[in-house]
């Protein structure tokens, strides 16, 4: 599949790996790209894309991505003013770090790590990138109906493609309950909907960066990073962002690559 021409929908896309595909996504000739954020400074990223490629490629949408509403909004303003959107990366996730159990050393008690953050991890990570898919799907199911076209043929281009974002963090880390969780359960619906999107011609897999020179590690302090992270990193420094955007358009334009990929810069964690 080409990105060159297409209509394509990146969220968390005001810094790190998010802000890094949108501008790959244009590099490499998308006819748009919506970017979307809950912080206003979206609109900057997508004013400097759009003058690095001295065109208006970027289309900026400030909102929750959690919610039905705007990620309908999203899509149907994308479809009326550039077309169909037929790739979908969903980047935008949190963190809240905490240990599963651990005994409060002013009472004693066992401290349980709590559900409310737990399901606030799992709502962004986990449950909103599958329906900023689903939706695509969803629209380019339509698309195909409205044109007569049932089930999708070899004989045919691919669709659309979908890449979600995972982490090394799937395979389990200390104090990573919520996050570890609701990265592993993308591997388990990346798998499911690549079986059943393909009948309308899209494909689906997910990629599992390591840790990344984004706020996200960033704000773990300097401290974390060169402690816990760079000794057990084989290239010894953070993966950059757009070398993660680099694997995911990989993932996009090679039909031949499905499931999962490991961007992980050699990361292996002590015990």
């Amino acid at each position: 599949m080409e990105i060159q021409g297409k209509v394509a929908v990146v969220t968390g896309a005001g810094s790190g790996i998010g802000a890094a595909v949108a501008s790959e996504f244009a590099k490499r000739g998308a006819k748009a790209v919506a970017l979307i954020d809950r912080a206003a400074a979206v609109n900057e990223v997508a004013r400097k894309i759009n003058q690095a490629f001295d065109r208006p490629v970027a289309e900026p949408f400030v909102g929750d991505a959690t919610t039905d509403d705007f990620r309908s909004h999203v899509f149907q303003t994308m479809r009326t003013k550039h077309g169909l959107v037929t790739i979908c990366v969903p980047a935008a996730g949190i963190t809240r770090d905490a240990l599963a159990v651990k005994i409060s050393k002013e009472t004693g008690q066992a401290e349980i790590y709590p559900a409310k953050m737990f399901r606030q991890v799992t709502e962004i990570n986990l449950i909103a990138p599958i329906y900023w898919a689903l939706e695509m799907v969803a629209r380019i199911a339509e698309d195909r109906g409205r044109r007569g076209r049932g089930r999708w043929d070899p004989s045919e281009d691919v669709v659309g493609a979908i890449v979600l974002i995972g982490s090394v963090s799937s395979q389990g880390n200390k104090g990573q309950i919520a996050y570890a969780a609701s990265k592993a359960g993308l591997e388990g619906a990346a798998a499911t909907l690549m079986k059943e999107a393909i009948y309308h011609g899209v494909r689906c897999a997910v990629i599992h960066p390591g840790y990344t020179d984004t706020p996200m590690v960033r704000n773990l302090g300097e401290d974390y990073i060169n402690e816990r992270i760079l000794p057990y990193t084989q290239l010894r420094r953070l993966i950059r962002p757009e070398e993660i955007a680099d694997a995911i358009c990989f993932l996009i334009s090679n039909s031949a690559v499905s499931g999962e990929l490991w961007a992980d810069a050699g990361w292996h964690p002590s015990a």
